[in-house]
């Protein structure tokens, strides 16, 4: 899985269910929703995005991204995921183990609430918004699994000190397309161009009053 990206959600899990406390329930990602600044741009999930995923792969909760510890799976029942209109639900039974009845516990106190997944990108979209930041949008991706996570750490500063094609935490480094790249330079070079113009003009006037 090179082609493997992670995101934070800041939305929290929860246990669902407190008489039998072994459901767990939330949000692993939201829809429309920007990011923080990441490598140089911001991100949002489009509605839709995960439909085609969720229809025909099998998809794993993991404790911590980590595959040494699953939660639950998709084609056994023990995971559910949908999309509504705010973003990609779940609901998540653990295995009766000692692994699965510690997250419950983390959970239920609170030392572990919010959420992480891992998926591919199929089809984005790159923009550039008013305040002439990157903008990707991600259309179509595949899910490979959710997470409960410790250290979610979904900030600009942890993210800007990463270098090179992967990042330890967030995966795949997605590459802003250079012909979007090309068309803010051409858009500064234009705004620059302007300015410098006006300050010609505005000199030319005091000159004339004088």
């Amino acid at each position: 899985m090179g082609d493997l990206e992670r995101r934070f959600c800041p939305f929290e899990i929860r246990a669902a269910g407190e008489d039998d406390g072994k459901t767990l329930a939330g949000y692993a990602a939201v829809f429309d929703s920007l990011s923080v600044e990441i490598w140089g741009f911001r991100e949002k999930i489009a509605a839709g995005a995960f439909a085609d995923s969720l229809a025909v792969d099998d998809i794993r909760s993991l404790w911590n991204h980590d595959t040494n510890w699953v939660l639950g799976r998709t084609v056994n029942g023990t995971l559910t995921l949908r999309e509504d209109e705010q973003g990609l639900a779940f609901e998540l039974t653990p295995p009766d183990t000692q692994m699965g009845r510690d997250a419950l516990v983390s959970i239920r106190r609170g030392d572990v609430n919010q959420m992480s997944f891992g998926f591919a990108t199929l089809e984005d979209k790159w923009d550039i918004d008013e305040n002439e930041q990157y903008i990707r949008t991600l259309l179509r991706v595949k899910l490979y699994e959710i997470s409960p996570v410790t250290f979610p750490a979904y900030t600009a500063t942890s993210v800007g000190v990463r270098s090179g094609e992967t990042d330890p935490v967030y995966g795949l480094r997605p590459q802003i397309p250079a012909e979007v790249q090309r068309a803010l330079h051409e858009a500064a070079t234009h705004d620059q161009a302007r300015a410098r113009l006006a300050a010609m003009q505005r000199q030319l006037r005091m000159a004339r009053a004088r």
